[in-house]
């Protein structure tokens, strides 16, 4: 497994993930890799994600037998307004 060190970390986010670490009962490194695995999507969570959003937007489509206005038929209502 690939070993990852950051240097210049900024004195104020080194405390804050001190805090958050001492909070989740976690060590700081724990802690970091769970903020990139809930942040950084992987190749796979991508993938997993245009599928939802594909199956998402096949289900929530119109009926066919509701029909949508034209543009033409929208504008001729709004200037009779």
């Amino acid at each position: 497994m690939p070993t990852l060190y950051v240097e210049n970390v900024p004195e104020d986010l080194y405390t804050a993930l001190r805090k958050r670490a001492r909070e989740n009962r976690t060590s700081i490194s724990a802690e970091v890799l769970g903020l990139l695995r809930s942040n950084v999507p992987t190749s796979r969570e991508l993938a997993r994600r245009q599928r939802v959003l594909k199956r998402a937007l096949r289900t929530t489509s119109l009926p066919s037998e509701v029909a949508m206005p034209s543009t033409e038929e929208l504008q001729r209502e709004d200037r009779q307004r």
